[in-house]
Parts: structure tokens; C-alpha cells; sequence
């Protein structure tokens, strides 16, 4: 083995233009960097949506209303629904497992049951949250309301 004779090992180094070698290589002069402005300065950085001094977009769009972060998202449940899966499934009591288990809520929901529809089973329903006219008719037909 002698000195003239060593290479890298294969795929080692990437075949590519060095910038700003001299004129000599092609790539001497502005390197590819084009005349003036700030562009072709050391140093330059852009912030994230600057438009060369235009009006950016974020600032053209209106903007307009208020989202609450503390505000508490319900995914709702009618009582109709309850009602097929009694049916459907024979159940007496309805949980939060059994919503699941069936693809009605997923297991991070929030549960409102809503007075929405028909009931004419007797059930156990535990939720998050109901509405007045869902534990009205639910308790008018025997069954019982359970908050978690």
C-alpha cells in the first residue's frame, strides 16, 4: 500500500461544487450569490413570513373573534342513540366503556347526553354531563343519572 494509491471508500464523499474557490473554478466572483442586496451578504436571515418589505400575509387577513383555551369540549350524545345500542346490544347500563367499545365516543371524549330523540328503555346512563330534558325523561322511565 502506498500513498498515491489510497481513495475514500465508496459513497464517503459527495461529488459537488466548492463555492468561493477563485474565479478559476467556476463558481468564484458573487458564488452564485448574485450583485447586492441583503441576500448576498454574510450573515443574512429571513424571519419566517417576510415578504421583501410588503405587507405580510399574516397582517393583510382580518382578524377577528376570541377562542377560550379553558373552554370544555362535549362530544354529544342523543338519547336515541342509547336507545339502539339497548337494543342493538342488550344493554341495561351505559358507560363510558360501553360508548367506547361500540365507536360512539373514543376513550379522551367528554360524554353529553342530549334529550334528542326517542327512549323507551329503562337504563343506567353515566356521563360527563346531561342536558335537563335527557335526565327528565331518563328518570321519568325508571333509570338513573350518574355524573363522573
Amino acid at each position: 500500500m502506498k500513498l498515491n494509491t489510497l481513495t475514500p471508500s465508496e459513497g464517503s464523499t459527495k461529488n459537488r461544487k466548492r463555492i468561493g474557490r477563485g474565479t478559476g473554478s467556476g463558481r468564484g466572483g458573487t458564488s452564485t450569490r448574485g450583485h447586492k442586496g441583503a441576500k448576498s451578504r454574510s450573515g443574512y436571515k429571513s424571519k419566517a413570513g417576510f415578504e421583501g418589505g410588503q405587507m405580510p400575509l399574516q397582517r393583510r387577513v382580518p382578524k377577528f373573534g376570541f377562542k377560550s383555551f379553558n373552554r370544555v369540549e362535549f362530544k354529544p350524545v342523543n338519547l336515541d342513540t342509547l336507545q339502539g345500542l339497548a337494543d342493538q346490544f342488550n344493554l341495561a347500563t351505559i358507560d363510558m366503556d360501553a360508548l367506547v367499545a361500540h365507536g360512539i365516543a373514543s376513550k379522551n371524549d367528554k360524554i353529553k347526553i342530549l334529550g334528542g330523540g326517542e327512549l323507551t328503555a329503562k337504563l343506567e346512563v353515566t356521563a360527563h354531563k346531561f342536558s335537563a330534558s335527557a335526565v327528565e325523561v331518563i328518570e321519568k322511565l325508571g333509570g338513573t343519572v350518574n355524573k363522573i
